[in-house]
Parts: structure tokens; C-alpha cells; sequence
């Protein structure tokens, strides 16, 4: 090369963050076992795409810190020693999940692997919004404590709402069941939490029909079905919507509202001021009141005796639940013709409450307009968590955050 010949210009500097990949390669490692325990470092090294040394090293990490652990080795005289199979471990890590309702909160605790761990419900001391966000910090708290007590870690907590939420800061912005409007959740449990010296731990605020889609998503069947709705069957009437294992939540965080949209044109008054919704005529409160176990609007509701009711198998409050479930189905009819999902999952007190008299009902509906149509109806099923379904979202809820720490809107949140 002479004096006059430039020099060859400098490689770049490598700017990328080695801790980044790490991470995003710890992850993959956790969602394949999420998807199928019981497989080896061989396994994960070939589904990964990663080196075997890789993978060692990064299962090595995840069984020190609690995230795995190995199941005995099978040992056959005809194959000799076979690799070792690993797991998720539910051992050290806790996820708290929590739910209000018009007139109930519950919360739980769960492993990672779905477990419930611990549940509380409790009615509803106070119905102003006030008393009600005090209660509910109040019972997270103690759970909260109990973890923390016990020497496990907190990985996050997740709070489902009803009605519109600001994920961002918690604040609850309208509840039609209720008619409360900007009630600040989030600022009340943080005033809590930090304190305590877990101001670091992620809290996150959604829809209560989202959150127990995500929990269905997290911890039901394998692989989850996409796209999926939930839909959440109590004193309100909701849907949770996953698409491309992304939460649709609208513009506003409304989206899913499905309680609110008309069944009936000019039929019965409802909560939210309109009428003719779906909620009045599948709702808990509209159940209870066709059923001589409560007066419309009227709350809390009396479960025992609507439990009691249907326990006796009497037939008015059977009819009741049949009606309902009737109108269900022409709401499933509408969920499907406008999302195609692959599959629908029913939770919630009413589902709880009414069993077959309530679903097959609606069931019936949905087989009726597919016939009518010569198509199929897609899949229907009862959600894994019954009416504990939202609290154990929320859980999954904080669970699904952390495997999927890059996407942009659950970034936002955080």
C-alpha cells in the first residue's frame, strides 16, 4: 500500500449489549419449558438454536436462582443413561393476582406454573370507591407480607379492574356497573408497597375480562389457542381478547366491553344508562332478580340464595339461568362472527352458579346459528379457574410481562 492509498476504513465498534442477548436467550429458554416440561439441554439446545455449552450455562443459572430444576434420571439397561429431564420450579417464585369486583375482591397467590397457592374472597365492607381501593390494597397487602415472610420472591402483581383502567397508572376511569370514575388504585397500593421495600416489584393494572384471558393464555392448555376470547360471566358481563399473544384493549382501554353492546333494541335498562345491553339480561344482578333471589340492580348480591336455589333445583331460578344462557348464546354467535376466534373460554360467578342449565343453553344457541350457517362453531370451554379465573389472571398477568419484557406496549406500561 503506497502514501497515497487511504486506509481501509475501521470496523465499527461492537455497540451491542451482551446482558440484552443473555436475557432474551434465558427467556426463549423458559418459554420452550413453559410450552413442554420435561425436556432436556439437548432439547432446548436443538429448539433454541443455541450451542450446547449455551445452554448449559444459562440452565446452570436458572436451576441456581429457582427458575428450574431437574427431574430424576430414568436409567433403562437396554438405553443406559438418558439426559436429564427439567422442569419449571414452583418453589421459590410468587406471582399475586387480584380482583374487584361491584361488590367482591379476591386475591391468590400462584407459582409460575399456575398453582393457586393461597385464595381469599371477601364481600365488599364499603361500596365507595374509597372504602372499596382500601379494602383491596388492604388484602393485597397481607399476601404481600406473607410471601415476603416466608422467604419466597415476589416476581409481580396484577390487579383486573371493572371497567376502563389506565394500565400506566392504575387509575380505574369508569366503572358502568358501579358509576365510579377516576378511582387512583394504583397510587393507593403503591403508597403501600414501597414502604415494605418493594417498590421495585412490578404492578400492573388491566380490564378484569383481560386479565383472565392472559391467564388462560399462561396457564391453560398447550399451546394456547390464538386467536382467543374470554368471556367474563358475573355481576358484569366482558370480554378479554387475545390476537397474535397481544392484548386488544381499544383506543381507550375499553375495548371488549361486550356487556355494553345491544341485545335487545329499546329492551331492559341498564346500568350504564343504555338499553336493551347484554348485561341486562345475562348478568348476575338480572339473573338474581328473574330468579326471585334479588331485586334488580340491587347489591350486593345475595349468592347464598341464588346457591341455594339452584342446589334445590328450583325451577325458577333453573329458568332463569336457561334465559340467560339463551341470550349468551346469541352473544357468542356475534363474538364469533366478528373475531373468528379458534377458541372461547366462559368463566365467572355465573357460569359457576348456573352450570349446565346456564352453558348448555348457550351452547345450544351457538350449534343452532352454526347449523343454520352450514359452518362450524368454534370451541367452546369452561375457563380453568372458574370464578377465581381474573384473580389468577392478574398472576399471569405479571407472568406474561416478564416473558415478553420487549414488547412495546408492555414496556409503556412499565
Amino acid at each position: 500500500m503506497n502514501a497515497a492509498t487511504p486506509a481501509p476504513p475501521a470496523a465499527p465498534p461492537i455497540t451491542g449489549d451482551q446482558r440484552l442477548v443473555k436475557n432474551i436467550n434465558r427467556i426463549a429458554l423458559l418459554r420452550l419449558m413453559r410450552e413442554e416440561e420435561g425436556l432436556s439441554r439437548a432439547d432446548l439446545s436443538e429448539r433454541s438454536g443455541l450451542t450446547r455449552s449455551t445452554v448449559s450455562l444459562l440452565v446452570k443459572e436458572l436451576i441456581d436462582e429457582g427458575w428450574l430444576r431437574e427431574n430424576e434420571v430414568v436409567v433403562s439397561k437396554q438405553l443406559g443413561r438418558r439426559p436429564t429431564p427439567l422442569q419449571l420450579d414452583g418453589q421459590r417464585f410468587v406471582l399475586v393476582g387480584a380482583e374487584l369486583t361491584p361488590d367482591t375482591i379476591r386475591v391468590v397467590t400462584t407459582s409460575i406454573r399456575g398453582e393457586v397457592l393461597e385464595a381469599q374472597q371477601a364481600a365488599l365492607r364499603r361500596a365507595d370507591p374509597e372504602g372499596a381501593c382500601q379494602q383491596l390494597v388492604e388484602m393485597i397487602a397481607v399476601l404481600v407480607r406473607r410471601v415476603v415472610g416466608e422467604g419466597r420472591e415476589l416476581l409481580g402483581i396484577g390487579v383486573g379492574l371493572p371497567g376502563a383502567v389506565d394500565s400506566q397508572t392504575g387509575m380505574l376511569l369508569f366503572a358502568p356497573n358501579i358509576g365510579w370514575r377516576n378511582v387512583p388504585v394504583g397510587e393507593r397500593l403503591r403508597a403501600v408497597l414501597e414502604p415494605a421495600g418493594l417498590s421495585d416489584v412490578p404492578v400492573h393494572y388491566q380490564n378484569e375480562a383481560d386479565l383472565a384471558a392472559i391467564g388462560e393464555t399462561q396457564f391453560g392448555p398447550r399451546p394456547p389457542a390464538d386467536p382467543l376470547v374470554y368471556i367474563s360471566c358475573g355481576v358484569g358481563l366482558g370480554s378479554g381478547i387475545v390476537l397474535g399473544d397481544t392484548l386488544f384493549t381499544g383506543a381507550t382501554g375499553a375495548g371488549g366491553e361486550i356487556g355494553h353492546t345491544t341485545l335487545h333494541p329499546d329492551g331492559r335498562p341498564c346500568s350504564c344508562g343504555r338499553r336493551g345491553c347484554a348485561e341486562a339480561y345475562i348478568g348476575l344482578r338480572a339473573i338474581a332478580s328473574e330468579a326471585g333471589t334479588g331485586g334488580q340492580g340491587a347489591l350486593p348480591l345475595d349468592r347464598e340464595a341464588l346457591k341455594a336455589a339452584m342446589a334445590a333445583r328450583q325451577a325458577r331460578a333453573r329458568t332463569a339461568f336457561e334465559a340467560a344462557g339463551r341470550n349468551l348464546g346469541v352473544l357468542l354467535q356475534n363474538i364469533w362472527t366478528t373475531f373468528d376466534p379458534r377458541s372461547i373460554v366462559l368463566g365467572g360467578e355465573a357460569v359457576a352458579l348456573g352450570g349446565n342449565d346456564f352453558v348448555d343453553a348457550a351452547l345450544q344457541v351457538l350449534a343452532d346459528y352454526a347449523a343454520a350457517a352450514g359452518v362450524r362453531a368454534p370451541t367452546v370451554r369452561l375457563a380453568r379457574y372458574t370464578e377465581l379465573a381474573v384473580a389468577v389472571g392478574g398472576a399471569g398477568y405479571a407472568l406474561y410481562t416478564l416473558m415478553q419484557p420487549y414488547q412495546a406496549a408492555l414496556q409503556q406500561q412499565r
